[in-house]
């Protein structure tokens, strides 16, 4: 039996790099697709467009200026002269926030009198208004806090007798990409081992070469683990790849177990190899496996937590999320890069992926079995 099994493993593996194509998917396109999301798929906003409007022209209001500039977040491009010329240009989208300093500013800061500030902002993209009014709020706060005004510092700082200190654990400086690429690296494994598992099947049946092995000595289960153990090896191998460039590309922290890394991969493959063979068993044509991979994939990632929590989505579609098995992935592999969390901690995600990847890969090979019959 493992002989045979160890042929058909040899075979696989001979047809996978024979194909340019192949090749190209298995090594480059994960590599392409981490570094393309790795900088694109992030919540981080900078360089936001500021115009500063300063009827007050002190000392103070230029050095407020100039916090807000070198503190990374604004780029100021305009200094309007009027009420007007500022309106204007956030109406054109040419500024995306402005900053008001009344007359007055300098005078009431160094007579310690409670002064203003007015920050508008872009309201048109909710997040990034959100976050640029967040950072405005932490900068002037703490311009006001050095120039000695309790006014400016405002309650996220300072609030009577209160002094509020917050601090972020595991990503301390709250790069989005930290939170982003293990995702990413989830996504990249899931869809390499979709497409390997369900194309390779339905190939061999469009070739003709499915009937072939169905007359040799092969029984059923041989047959499947000589068509997965490849792509197993392949997709640990993708694993490992993409997360060396998470690691030493992006500077992405890695704060766990390697080992646990590694065992919760396999028991995520074993669902997602399920899934691809279950595929390979519904579809006739390469062209159809391929539109099933996608039809499984995009809802996949929306409903994974990714992109939108799960918390805020309706509960009939929060209880349909248990039978996605990168919900629970996504889980493990932040934990272990960001928390540095053990098997003491991710056990029930675990053992949800294991009985799910058991479940779908059961249910493959008993479909798989019978159309070979």
């Amino acid at each position: 039996m493992f002989e045979r099994i160890r042929e058909m493993v040899i075979k696989e593996f001979s047809q996978v790099f024979r194909d340019r194509r192949m090749k190209a998917i298995i090594f480059v396109t994960p590599i392409l697709q981490l570094l393309m999301f790795g900088y694109a798929v992030t919540t981080d906003v900078k360089n936001i467009t500021t115009a500063v409007y300063d009827l007050d022209r002190s000392y103070e209001s230029r050095e407020l200026a100039r916090r807000l500039e070198s503190s990374g977040y604004f780029t100021i491009t305009s200094t309007p002269a009027s009420p007007e010329e500022l309106g204007e240009l956030i109406d054109r989208g040419k500024v995306l926030a402005a900053v008001q300093v009344n007359r007055g500013f300098g005078r009431d800061l160094a007579r310690g009198i409670p002064t203003e500030v007015q920050v508008i902002v872009d309201g048109t993209d909710s997040n990034t208004a959100s976050v640029a009014m967040d950072y405005a709020t932490r900068v002037i706060a703490r311009f006001g806090k050095d120039m000695g005004s309790r006014a400016m510092t405002r309650p996220l700082a300072k609030t009577g007798r209160v002094d509020l200190r917050p601090r972020a654990w595991y990503n301390p400086d709250l790069r989005s990409r930290n939170y982003n690429v293990p995702g990413v690296i989830a996504i990249i494994i899931m869809l390499t081992s979709l497409l390997l598992t369900a194309m390779a099947v339905v190939r061999e049946r469009e070739i003709g070469t499915m009937e072939q092995l169905m007359v040799t000595p092969l029984k059923p289960v041989e047959l499947i683990l000589g068509k997965t153990i490849p792509f197993a090896v392949i997709s640990f191998f993708d694993m490992a790849l993409v997360t060396t460039v998470g690691v030493f590309w992006f500077g992405i922290p890695i704060k766990g177990s390697l080992p646990l890394l590694t065992l919760a991969t396999g028991i995520y493959l074993l669902s997602v190899l399920g899934v691809g063979l279950f595929i390979s068993t519904i579809s006739r044509t390469q062209q159809q496996a391929l539109m099933a991979t996608f039809l499984f994939y995009i809802p996949a990632v929306l409903l994974s937590g990714f992109m939108f929590p799960i918390e805020n989505m309706p509960e009939a579609i929060q209880y349909g999320t248990f039978l996605n098995p990168l919900r629970y992935f996504l889980v493990i592999i932040r934990g272990i890069f960001l928390k540095g969390n053990g098997i003491g901690v991710l056990w029930p995600q675990m053992a949800a992926l294991l009985a799910l990847g058991v479940a779908v890969m059961s249910l493959s090979a008993l479909r798989f079995r019978k159309r070979l019959g």
